[in-house]
C-alpha cells in the first residue's frame, strides 16, 4: 500500500516547507508575478472575510485510500482524529451562528469513531445544506459501512463523492486499483435508497479532480459526459459534477516537482488567472476548522498550516465579530482557485 507522505517522511509532508517552495523560485525571482501582487493589479488585495456561511469541518485525516493528488495527506496511518470534545465546541459554532451549511471532510469522515453521533447531533442545528464529503469506497470498505446509504438518509445529508472519470483506467490510476468498482457499487446503492435520482430531495454531487498537471474543462460539458456515460454503463444517476482545480499542494505538489512539471502547472494557473473569480473565492464566506480545532480560510490553508489572520485562533474561542472582516491569508496556491472558471469545494466560481 502506498504510504502517505508523512509516512515515508519526505519533505514535503513539512507544511513549512510547501510554503518555501511556493514563496520562493519563479515566484521570488519575479518570473511570475505572485497572488497578492496579481489581485493588486485589479484592486482586489486584501481578500476579506465576509458574513460567513460554510462551517467546514475536517474531522480527520484517516483514509481507506491513498490517492495521488491528496491535498490532505490522508490514508490509513494517519491518525490524526477529532475528539468529541472538541466536536462539542463545534456544534456550539453551528448552533450559535447564521452558517447555512456545514460541510464535514477528512480523509474519510466516516472512519472517525464518532463520526455517526457528530452527524446525530449536527442535524439537529437545522442547517440548510449538510454535506458529507465520502470518498464512495468506504461504503464498500468494510460491513460497518454498509448502512451509510440509509444513515445518510435518515440525516438527509447532501453527500459529494470523489469520481475522478467515468472509465476504470482514468479512475483507478488516481485513486488505487480497484476503487472504480468499490465506487460503482456505492453509487448504485446510493442511488437505491432515492440518492441522486430526478426530483429527489436526497442530493447526490460528484467531484472531479484533472489525473494529471493540466487544468479541468468546462464543467457543465463534463457534467454532460459523466451522465451519459455512467446512465448508459452503469444505469447511475446523480445531480451535479463540481470540478475541482487541483491545487500544488502535498501530494500533488510532490508530483509536479517528481514529474518536472511544477514550474509549467504554476505557469498554467497564472495564466489562467480569471480576476472574476476572486469575488467568489470560497476563503471569504468559509471557516475551516482542523481535527485538533484550529482555524483556517480553508481546507488548503489549513494543510499548509496558514491560520487565520485573527486574534481567535480555535473553535474552542470563537467569536464572530473578531473573525468577520478579517483579511485572508494568502500565497501562490490560491492561484488554484482563481484559474478559469475558478475552483472552490462546490465546483467552478463563475459560471
Amino acid at each position: 500500500m502506498i504510504k502517505s507522505l508523512k509516512q515515508q517522511n519526505k519533505e514535503l509532508a513539512n507544511s513549512k516547507r510547501q510554503v518555501e517552495i511556493l514563496s520562493n523560485g519563479i515566484f521570488k525571482s519575479g518570473e511570475l508575478p505572485t497572488f497578492k501582487d496579481k489581485i493588486s493589479e485589479s484592486n482586489q488585495f486584501p481578500l476579506k472575510a465576509k458574513k460567513l456561511e460554510i462551517l467546514q469541518i475536517n474531522v480527520g485525516y484517516m483514509c481507506n485510500q491513498v490517492c495521488s493528488h491528496c491535498h490532505v495527506d490522508a490514508g490509513p496511518d494517519r491518525k490524526e482524529i477529532m475528539t468529541r470534545e472538541t466536536m462539542l465546541q463545534c456544534l456550539e459554532v453551528i448552533k450559535n451562528t447564521e452558517a447555512h451549511t456545514l460541510d464535514l471532510t477528512g480523509g474519510a469522515p466516516e472512519m472517525n469513531p464518532d463520526f455517526r453521533w457528530f452527524v446525530e447531533e449536527a442535524a439537529k442545528a437545522g442547517v440548510k445544506d449538510f454535506i458529507v464529503r465520502s470518498n464512495l469506497t468506504i461504503i464498500r470498505a468494510n460491513k460497518k459501512y454498509y448502512d451509510l446509504p440509509e444513515f445518510f438518509k435518515k440525516h438527509n445529508v447532501h453527500v459529494v463523492s470523489s469520481m475522478p472519470h467515468w472509465t476504470q483506467g482514468k479512475t483507478d490510476k488516481q485513486r488505487g486499483d480497484g476503487v472504480f468498482t468499490k465506487s460503482i457499487k456505492a453509487l448504485q446503492e446510493l442511488n437505491a435508497v432515492g440518492y441522486g435520482l430526478p426530483g429527489s430531495d436526497l442530493r447526490l454531487d460528484l467531484v472531479y479532480n484533472p489525473s494529471g498537471a493540466f487544468l479541468p474543462g468546462n464543467q457543465a460539458a463534463m457534467e454532460k459526459d459523466f451522465k451519459k456515460a455512467l446512465l448508459e454503463d452503469f444505469d447511475i444517476q446523480f445531480h451535479n459534477l463540481f470540478a475541482i482545480t487541483n491545487l500544488p499542494i502535498a501530494r500533488f505538489l510532490d508530483y509536479l516537482i517528481a514529474s518536472e512539471n511544477y514550474e509549467d502547472y504554476m505557469y498554467s494557473l497564472v495564466e489562467a488567472y480569471n480576476p472574476a473569480a476572486v469575488n467568489n473565492l470560497m476563503c471569504t464566506n468559509t471557516l475551516s476548522i482542523s481535527w485538533d480545532g484550529y482555524l483556517y480560510d480553508c481546507d488548503f490553508n489549513q494543510m499548509l498550516n496558514l491560520s487565520v489572520n485573527s486574534s481567535i485562533k480555535h473553535i474552542s474561542e470563537y467569536n464572530n465579530d473578531l473573525l468577520e472582516g478579517r483579511n485572508i491569508v494568502i500565497s501562490q496556491h490560491c492561484y488554484g482557485c482563481t484559474a478559469g472558471e475558478g475552483s472552490s469545494c462546490q465546483g467552478t466560481v463563475t459560471s
